[in-house]
């Protein structure tokens, strides 16, 4: 058997073992068994072609996969759905207590009751949206 094609065969290892691991480790050792395999098929020597394995192995692993780690576990940069409403300001409908009333966000109405039940809220008043349970708005009243 080639050289070649066992380099590719252990690329593919690598590549099949990264879907399973999502280290990007292996995948970045798959890359060097891959371009070794074409160092391999042009014909260098296997000493140079464990020494090329081991350059792309060292630079890829030390240089690339620390910036492809950072792209990764980047935060979400954006909220959505009802996490989106969280923390805007509402204004009361009608009033608000521990038990229920209504409030408008962004031109929504919705259901709501006070974060603190011994509140009560008139209507017309501004206030905060603390979190979103089900349908429900959970407020507390701006000073």
């Amino acid at each position: 058997m080639d050289l070649w094609l066992i380099w590719l065969i252990i690329a593919a290892v690598f590549a099949a073992a990264e879907i399973f691991t999502l280290t990007a480790a292996l995948g970045m050792l798959g890359a060097a068994a891959l371009v070794t395999a074409g160092s391999a098929a042009v014909g260098l020597p296997l000493p140079f072609q464990l020494l090329v394995f081991t350059v792309v192995a060292t630079v890829t692993v030390v240089f690339v996969r620390p910036v492809a780690v950072r792209h990764v576990l980047q935060p979400q940069v954006a909220r959505f759905g009802t996490d989106a409403l969280v923390g805007r300001a509402a204004h009361v409908v009608s009033e608000v207590t521990g038990l229920g009333g209504r409030v408008r966000i962004d031109g929504e109405e919705w259901t709501a009751r006070a974060y603190d039940e011994t509140l009560v809220i008139a209507a017309g008043a501004t206030v905060d949206v603390i979190e979103i349970s089900g349908a429900t708005a959970i407020v507390y009243p701006r000073d």
